[in-house]
């Protein structure tokens, strides 16, 4: 699938070079339109489902999608699996928890736009405490993603205590999954993207199945909560996360990266034009604040 219809695979240096194919174009919009509309779906589930259930659903789901790859069942030796645990809890289990609470209180929108200030906490995470050297136009990318967060968060957290609460569960989740991306990297560069993630998500169905069983004694019956759900299980938790990782082989690490910034765009546009969500002004330009951030941490001074 990784290999597209290019006669030879590029060296990374090639592929951050060559054009997009028609095939690159599909793999970028699948990842960021499933993962941009995932916050909707999870919005669209909670009206009938306890957020425990949301929570276990997503890494089941996945997992079953991604058990459809072959890389997914590479094996890994057994001296990374203390990292696999490890991954399992804050890339997964953990973040995929925060969401759905979360998201009781502030809109779909908010999520997906903070959502967007993953590279910002991949960066100052890595740089805190992992000893990775940052250069100064990312330092200036973790400011700016900052003044974005606060200029998103700060309107949403005006509902009252609960919808700040909801805010920073946001920021909670996603700075794991900047902690996570640090322990992640050496691992997806040693076994493949999908054998790590196949493993990390088999951790998050057990970590996770206690407070998905409780909340599936909470919850009712809806069949737009099981479409929602398996959207966000099969599609933003597995067929995305497939897409990214064969984009990433085809086009490099850095083009990639032009998912993150469309994600919180789409997930925007869904949440006011589906669930009629309203924004502040100070809100969208927070978010273009944030994706200007996070453009600034994943491009490197040459």
């Amino acid at each position: 699938m990784a290999s597209g219809s290019r006669s030879k695979s590029p060296v990374p240096a090639e592929a951050e070079r060559q054009p997009f194919e028609g095939i690159d174009w599909l793999l970028l919009v699948a990842a960021a339109g499933i993962w941009g509309s995932s916050f909707l779906f999870m919005d669209v589930a909670l009206d009938a489902e306890h957020p425990g259930l949301i929570t276990w659903l997503r890494p089941v789901l996945g997992l079953a999608a991604l058990a459809c790859f072959p890389a997914a069942r590479r094996p890994v030796e057994r001296s990374d699996h203390g990292r696999l645990l490890i991954l399992g809890i804050t890339w997964m289990a953990f973040p995929f928890t925060l969401f759905p609470l979360a998201q009781q209180w502030i809109d779909s929108s908010v999520t997906g736009m903070l959502n967007g200030a993953m590279p910002v906490a991949t960066i100052a995470i890595g740089a805190t405490a992992f000893g990775v050297v940052i250069q100064r136009r990312q330092t200036l990318g973790v400011l700016v993603g900052v003044a974005g967060i606060l200029m998103i968060g700060l309107p949403a957290s005006r509902g009252g205590n609960t919808s700040a609460l909801g805010v920073l569960l946001v920021v909670v989740a996603v700075s794991s999954y900047g902690l996570a991306v640090n322990i992640a990297g050496p691992l997806q560069r040693k076994y493949g993207s999908l054998a790590v993630l196949s493993r990390v998500l088999a951790v998050a169905v057990v970590a996770t199945a206690p407070f998905g069983i409780y909340g599936l004694t909470q919850s009712g019956w809806s069949g737009s909560a099981v479409g929602a759900n398996l959207a966000v299980g099969i599609g933003g938790t597995g067929l995305a996360y497939a897409a990214a990782a064969t984009l990433t082989g085809r086009v490099g690490a850095l083009r990639m990266s032009i998912v993150t910034y469309l994600i919180p765009v789409i997930a925007c546009v869904l949440g006011v034009l589906l669930r009629d969500e309203v924004l502040v002004r100070w809100q969208i330009v927070g978010a273009v604040v944030l994706v200007a951030g996070a453009w600034l941490t994943s491009h490197t001074e040459r």
